[in-house]
């Protein structure tokens, strides 16, 4: 595993504690019908004043906390990309949303986060989208987080 799981769990724990004593997290409940076929509702928070940079020189002041699948991220929002990292975890942090590849949750959102496992290019440190259909969003883009600087 990378330093930087360690890092970026503390990082999160740093967060959630954060959001839960300043109120600053924003709240937003999917249906249980829209969420999860075992019916229980799944949570997604945004949260201000989150600081994430990426290896790219991009700087993040937000980030969407989500339940989410396990998956690949990849190099770019295409199935063809490389994969550079992965999300072993079942609730983690997104910065924000890009469009790509049409995926099976019938549109073409996806998300940009540093992986819990780094797969290729180790100098990307794990960072990479995964298609929407991986998080538990009431819907997408998830209103308030922002598009990712690129198009």
């Amino acid at each position: 595993m990378s330093p930087s799981v360690p890092r970026r769990a503390a990082r999160l724990r740093t967060g959630l504690a954060a959001a839960a004593l300043t109120g600053a997290g924003v709240l937003s409940t999917v249906p249980a019908s829209a969420a999860s076929p075992a019916g229980s509702a799944r949570t997604c928070h945004l949260r201000e004043g989150m600081h994430h940079a990426d290896t790219l020189g991009n700087s993040f002041s937000k980030d969407l906390y989500c339940e989410n699948k396990p998956g690949d991220l990849y190099g770019r929002a295409y199935f063809t990309a490389p994969v550079t990292g992965r999300l072993k975890t079942s609730t983690s942090w997104f910065v924000c949303w890009t469009l790509g590849d049409p995926h099976p949750g019938g549109n073409n959102v996806w998300y940009y986060t540093q992986g819990d496992e780094i797969v290729q290019f180790p100098a990307l440190k794990g960072w990479g989208s995964i298609p929407a259909d991986h998080l538990w969003t009431a819907q997408d883009p998830m209103p308030g987080l922002p598009r990712c600087p690129w198009k």
